[in-house]
Protein backbone atom coordinates (compact mmCIF):
# COMPACT_ATOMS: atom_id res chain seq x y z
CA UNK A 1 0.00 0.00 0.00
CA UNK A 2 1.34 3.16 -0.74
CA UNK A 3 0.40 6.39 1.06
CA UNK A 4 0.34 9.70 -0.92
CA UNK A 5 1.46 12.57 1.65
CA UNK A 6 1.34 15.32 -0.98
CA UNK A 7 -1.72 17.27 -0.06
CA UNK A 8 -0.42 17.04 3.70
CA UNK A 9 3.38 18.38 2.96
CA UNK A 10 1.97 21.15 1.18
CA UNK A 11 -0.65 21.72 4.00
CA UNK A 12 2.25 21.88 5.96
CA UNK A 13 5.11 23.80 4.31
CA UNK A 14 2.01 26.51 3.21
CA UNK A 15 1.64 25.86 -0.43
CA UNK A 16 -2.48 24.89 0.00
CA UNK A 17 -4.61 26.96 2.82
CA UNK A 18 -7.10 25.30 4.36
CA UNK A 19 -9.90 27.71 4.42
CA UNK A 20 -9.74 31.24 6.36
CA UNK A 21 -10.48 31.03 10.66
CA UNK A 22 -12.95 33.58 11.82
CA UNK A 23 -10.00 35.64 13.07
CA UNK A 24 -8.30 35.94 9.61
CA UNK A 25 -11.06 36.97 7.72
CA UNK A 26 -11.68 39.94 10.54
CA UNK A 27 -7.78 40.29 10.50
CA UNK A 28 -7.84 40.98 6.63
CA UNK A 29 -10.83 42.84 6.65
CA UNK A 30 -9.16 45.10 9.18
CA UNK A 31 -6.09 45.48 7.24
CA UNK A 32 -8.54 46.43 3.95
CA UNK A 33 -9.93 48.78 6.29
CA UNK A 34 -7.23 50.32 7.43
CA UNK A 35 -5.74 50.58 3.86
CA UNK A 36 -8.85 52.50 2.57
CA UNK A 37 -8.48 54.87 5.80
CA UNK A 38 -4.73 55.68 4.93
CA UNK A 39 -5.37 56.09 1.02
CA UNK A 40 -7.78 58.92 2.60
CA UNK A 41 -5.38 60.27 4.06
CA UNK A 42 -2.92 60.45 1.12
CA UNK A 43 -0.47 57.99 2.47
CA UNK A 44 0.82 55.93 -0.61
CA UNK A 45 0.34 52.26 -0.52
CA UNK A 46 3.71 50.19 -1.41
CA UNK A 47 3.16 46.93 -0.12
CA UNK A 48 0.63 44.90 1.97
CA UNK A 49 1.04 41.15 4.08
CA UNK A 50 4.73 41.73 2.99
CA UNK A 51 6.60 38.28 4.47
CA UNK A 52 9.98 39.05 5.70
CA UNK A 53 12.11 36.06 6.04
CA UNK A 54 10.80 33.27 7.76
CA UNK A 55 8.74 34.44 10.14
CA UNK A 56 8.44 38.24 10.15
CA UNK A 57 5.80 40.05 8.15
CA UNK A 58 4.45 43.73 7.50
CA UNK A 59 1.06 44.35 7.76
CA UNK A 60 1.10 47.99 5.33
CA UNK A 61 4.26 49.57 3.86
CA UNK A 62 3.18 53.11 2.93
CA UNK A 63 4.62 56.43 2.25
CA UNK A 64 3.19 59.65 3.96
CA UNK A 65 4.92 62.56 1.47
CA UNK A 66 8.77 61.63 1.77
CA UNK A 67 8.37 59.23 4.97
CA UNK A 68 8.50 55.56 4.91
CA UNK A 69 5.86 54.13 6.93
CA UNK A 70 5.74 50.93 8.35
CA UNK A 71 2.33 50.25 9.51
CA UNK A 72 0.65 47.52 11.91
CA UNK A 73 -2.64 46.97 11.52
CA UNK A 74 -4.74 46.16 14.81
CA UNK A 75 -8.78 44.77 14.46
CA UNK A 76 -10.51 44.13 17.33
CA UNK A 77 -14.39 43.33 17.31
CA UNK A 78 -14.74 45.84 19.91
CA UNK A 79 -13.32 47.54 23.03
CA UNK A 80 -13.60 44.99 25.12
CA UNK A 81 -10.16 43.56 23.62
CA UNK A 82 -7.40 46.08 25.00
CA UNK A 83 -5.80 49.03 23.30
CA UNK A 84 -3.53 48.85 20.46
CA UNK A 85 -0.52 50.25 21.68
CA UNK A 86 -0.62 47.35 24.60
CA UNK A 87 -1.61 44.85 21.87
CA UNK A 88 2.16 45.99 19.94
CA UNK A 89 4.40 44.57 23.12
CA UNK A 90 8.58 44.23 23.24
CA UNK A 91 9.10 41.43 21.42
CA UNK A 92 6.42 42.72 18.49
CA UNK A 93 8.06 45.85 18.18
CA UNK A 94 11.16 44.02 17.88
CA UNK A 95 9.82 41.66 15.53
CA UNK A 96 9.06 44.91 13.50
CA UNK A 97 11.67 46.45 13.51
CA UNK A 98 13.86 43.22 12.50
CA UNK A 99 11.40 42.91 9.57
CA UNK A 100 11.99 46.39 8.58
CA UNK A 101 15.72 46.88 8.68
CA UNK A 102 15.57 43.63 6.08
CA UNK A 103 13.11 45.70 4.34
CA UNK A 104 15.93 48.50 3.61
CA UNK A 105 18.63 46.22 3.78
CA UNK A 106 16.65 44.42 -0.30
CA UNK A 107 16.61 47.82 -1.16
CA UNK A 108 20.40 48.78 -0.26
CA UNK A 109 19.54 50.88 2.74
CA UNK A 110 17.96 53.84 1.10
CA UNK A 111 18.42 57.25 2.82
CA UNK A 112 14.73 57.64 3.93
CA UNK A 113 13.54 58.90 7.02
CA UNK A 114 11.33 55.76 8.80
CA UNK A 115 8.52 55.31 11.53
CA UNK A 116 6.26 52.80 12.52
CA UNK A 117 2.76 53.62 13.21
CA UNK A 118 -0.38 51.81 14.25
CA UNK A 119 -4.08 51.90 12.89
CA UNK A 120 -5.85 50.13 14.67
CA UNK A 121 -9.46 49.02 13.02
CA UNK A 122 -13.18 48.42 15.62
CA UNK A 123 -15.60 46.39 13.90
CA UNK A 124 -16.50 43.18 12.18
CA UNK A 125 -17.14 42.87 8.11
CA UNK A 126 -20.41 42.51 8.63
CA UNK A 127 -21.16 45.59 10.97
CA UNK A 128 -21.43 49.13 11.14
CA UNK A 129 -18.47 51.58 9.66
CA UNK A 130 -15.96 50.52 11.86
CA UNK A 131 -13.40 52.92 13.90
CA UNK A 132 -10.37 54.02 13.17
CA UNK A 133 -8.20 55.50 15.26
CA UNK A 134 -4.12 55.96 13.71
CA UNK A 135 -0.98 56.30 16.63
CA UNK A 136 1.83 57.93 14.13
CA UNK A 137 5.19 57.31 15.59
CA UNK A 138 4.11 54.72 17.56
CA UNK A 139 7.48 53.54 18.77
CA UNK A 140 10.84 53.57 17.83
CA UNK A 141 13.37 51.55 15.75
CA UNK A 142 14.55 48.72 18.49
CA UNK A 143 17.99 50.03 19.59
CA UNK A 144 19.42 46.13 18.43
CA UNK A 145 19.04 46.60 14.99
CA UNK A 146 21.63 49.03 13.39
CA UNK A 147 21.10 51.27 9.87
CA UNK A 148 24.37 51.61 8.05
CA UNK A 149 24.09 55.21 8.20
Amino acid sequence: MRFDLTGWVRKLFGRERGPMTEAQVVGLWGEKAAERFLRRKKYKIIGRRLKIGERDELDLVAKDGKILVFVEVKTRKSEDFGAPATAVDRRKRSALSRAAVAYLRALNFPRVSFRFDIVEVVGTPDGPDPVIRHIENAFPLDGKYQLPY
